[in-house]
């Protein structure tokens, strides 16, 4: 049964993200967010999983360790935690280059909990999915609203999908993942060529 502090999570999420809208879309954030948290509820996950996925984007987009320390101290150090390691920036300092950032959060998955695993697995099957939709819808011009672009977002994807595959993550999602992943490239590979 999901409590209080779920509900306090989804309008702390609302609060953070308010005028965020995904890349490219009229599309509000909290969208992603609700999606993130169905997926590690409907595989299982516990109530912190699911707070963690709706706050999964907050310390990196929406004020870094001020944000960090509300969500210790709402919501407890395993959520915080959690949130940390699907977080590919600390949201303090200078933000390192997207390369550097990718680079480092595939490497990180092989040491991270099986709780932040079930919450990347989940935020990356929900993005990739997007991409998919987008991309039948835009074509290669989807590729404009990402710092890696095709190459790199491709990329991207399948390290991570392949990553999670290596370590016990939910198989389930992983799964899922593997096969969105493959679409997504096979529709840029014949699109790419046209």
């Amino acid at each position: 049964m999901l409590t209080a502090r779920f509900a306090d999570a989804l309008s702390c999420a609302q609060d953070w993200h308010r005028a965020q809208m995904r890349k490219g879309s009229s599309t509000p954030y909290i969208a992603h967010l609700l999606s993130v948290a169905a997926l590690v509820l409907e595989a299982g996950g516990t109530e912190n999983e699911a707070i963690a996925a709706l706050l999964h984007d907050a310390i990196e987009d929406q004020g870094g360790s001020i944000v960090g320390e509300t969500i210790s101290t709402k919501f407890g150090p395993n959520v915080l935690a959690i949130v940390r390691e699907c977080s590919d920036w600390n949201g303090d300092g200078a933000k390192p280059s997207w390369q550097q950032r990718k680079e480092s959060f595939v490497a990180s998955i092989a040491e991270i909990s099986a709780s932040g695993r079930l919450v990347a697995a989940a935020d990356k099957l929900h993005n990739a999915r997007n991409l998919r939709e987008d991309y039948r819808v835009l074509g290669d011009g989807l590729w404009h609203r990402f710092n890696g672009g095709r190459t790199g977002t491709l990329w991207y994807y399948r390290a991570v999908a392949d990553a999670l595959e290596q370590v016990s993550a939910p198989k389930r999602i992983v799964e899922e993942l593997q096969r969105v992943v493959t679409d997504l490239e096979e529709l840029a590979a014949a699109g790419h060529k046209s």
